[in-house]
């Protein structure tokens, strides 16, 4: 009677192929693609469905890179750079504001902030010159909402 059972109890356990088909990616797949970019501003699109090969963004979690065929997700985007990498092989960076990144299905990438600007249309001697007047600023001298405001932008600045 214990063989009966050992029998029965191993057809139970036998190996049975799976009906389901796991899709899988690797590194050669993902770069062969392109991410058709959307970057949006609320006066101007900077790109309309345009295909690049990644771009990085800073997103509240982390700094994140997106290659195509990304798993889809939102992302909340802190003040910082984004830099897009470009078919031509060049790269260009924008600082925006904040805002949101969304990751479709099919290699879409939406991006959209209040503010953005090209990264060379800043002037170094500009931005260190704000900085420095910021951390007077925010160090008291100023009203509580100035203040608030100078630490804004020193926390942004350090992104």
């Amino acid at each position: 009677m214990n063989s009966l059972r050992i029998a029965r109890a191993s057809n139970l356990f036998r190996h049975v192929p799976s009906r389901l088909s796991f899709q899988r990616r690797g590194y050669a797949e993902a770069i062969s693609d392109k991410i058709k970019l959307t970057l949006a501003l609320p006066h101007q699109s900077i790109y309309k469905s345009t295909d690049v090969v990644q771009v990085n963004v800073p997103a509240e979690s982390g700094e994140m890179g997106i290659l195509p065929n990304h798993v889809p997700s939102i992302e909340q985007l802190k003040p910082g750079l984004v830099e897009i990498f470009e078919e031509s092989g060049g790269s260009k960076q924008y600082f925006l504001s904040g805002g949101f990144a969304t990751v479709q299905p099919g290699s879409q990438l939406s991006i959209n902030a209040v503010e953005g600007f090209r990264l060379e249309d800043f002037s170094p001697d500009a931005v260190r010159s704000q900085i420095s007047e910021a951390q007077k600023i925010a160090n008291g001298s100023g009203s509580e909402q100035d203040i608030a405001e100078a630490k804004i932008e020193l926390e942004a600045s350090l992104k």
